[in-house]
């Protein structure tokens, strides 16, 4: 099963926005997980999920940031 979640064209601006609240909600849900952790291990793995989240948002940030062409995003989900 595939949801296409997003698709199509963007100004710089509102695709950073999209994406960025996305990812935001995505940091959420780790955060979350991490507070019902129980083990050591599970919260270093969400935590390192979380930096590479944060590192991925920044590098779109500086991408995107002087960009006056319109940004095709295309998000699918693929369930299996």
């Amino acid at each position: 099963m595939n949801i296409q979640l997003i698709e199509g064209e963007f100004k710089s601006s509102d695709g950073l926005e999209l994406i960025t609240q996305l990812i935001h909600v995505k940091i959420k849900f780790h955060e979350n997980k991490i507070g019902q952790s129980e083990t050591e291990e599970d919260i270093k793995a969400r935590e390192a999920k979380i930096k590479e989240l944060q590192k991925n948002l920044y590098e779109l940030r500086v991408a995107l940031k002087d960009k006056s062409q319109p940004t095709t995003i295309n998000a699918v989900i693929k369930i299996n």
